[in-house]
């Protein structure tokens, strides 16, 4: 889409997610086998929901993928008019921003996929973007971290990438009466367990601002070079 281009886009599937989230797929009104609009994984998607202000959703679908998807989580303002909406509703794609992960340039190198909560959605994008063309990586690392197992996003999906090769780890942070045998803490703290056994990583990182920068200096701490810790923004 060009610059100053706006599109609707029809809801065609809602799932439900984890607590308070779920995914949108979305669909260009009047495409039918192909979304059409150029993005690349990482990148956001700038919507227009009923009179709210403008909200930004990262994509989590792949940019090869047939259509749209983004995850929302029930918070304010756009998320919650968008959260309520039905299969057959419209919003307004107004943009797409961010630079998002340029994944050709680290061809031949192991990835590093970080992310908590809904910073699933934008490196979901670059996995399945990398399944792909496999091949033309290293090894797939995705450590994904959430409040509680119930927060948990895409838990149909994360069999098969771990049939594909994928090596998973997920992390809670407030275990409570859960019943959850995995390890309890932050995501950052599983990258103890992972780094050393990679050669040449780059370390995909989505998330809130604070667990950026935590997991950014804890990468730096442990000899990783700056260029090679990537954001979606």
């Amino acid at each position: 889409m060009s610059e100053h281009e706006t599109r609707a886009l029809r809801i065609v599937r809602v799932r439900q997610q984890g607590r308070y989230i779920r995914s949108f797929d979305l669909m260009p009104e009047g495409a039918e086998n192909a979304h059409g609009v150029t993005f690349i994984p990482g990148q956001v998607a700038a919507l227009q929901v009923a009179d709210e202000e403008p909200a930004y959703f990262a994509f989590a679908s792949a940019p090869e993928d047939r259509e749209l998807e983004i995850l929302v989580k029930r918070t304010m303002g756009a998320s919650v008019a968008l959260f309520e909406m039905k299969e057959g509703d419209c919003v307004q794609l107004s943009g797409v921003v961010g630079h998002g992960f340029d994944l050709e340039r680290m061809s031949g190198r192991d990835l590093v996929l970080v992310a908590m909560g809904t910073g699933v959605a934008p490196l979901r994008s670059a996995l399945r973007h990398v399944l792909k063309q496999k091949d033309q990586f290293g090894k797939l690392v995705v450590l994904y971290g959430a409040r509680t197992p119930d927060d948990f996003c895409y838990r149909d999906e994360t069999d098969s990438w771990e049939d594909t090769g994928v090596e998973l780890r997920q992390v809670i942070s407030r275990p409570g009466d859960h019943d959850w045998s995995g390890p309890t803490g932050y995501v950052q703290s599983l990258l103890d367990h992972v780094l050393p056994d990679l050669k040449s990583p780059v370390a995909l990182v989505c998330g809130s601002r604070e667990m950026i920068a935590q997991t950014r200096d804890r990468l730096q701490r442990m000899g990783f070079p700056a260029d090679a810790i990537l954001t979606n923004y």
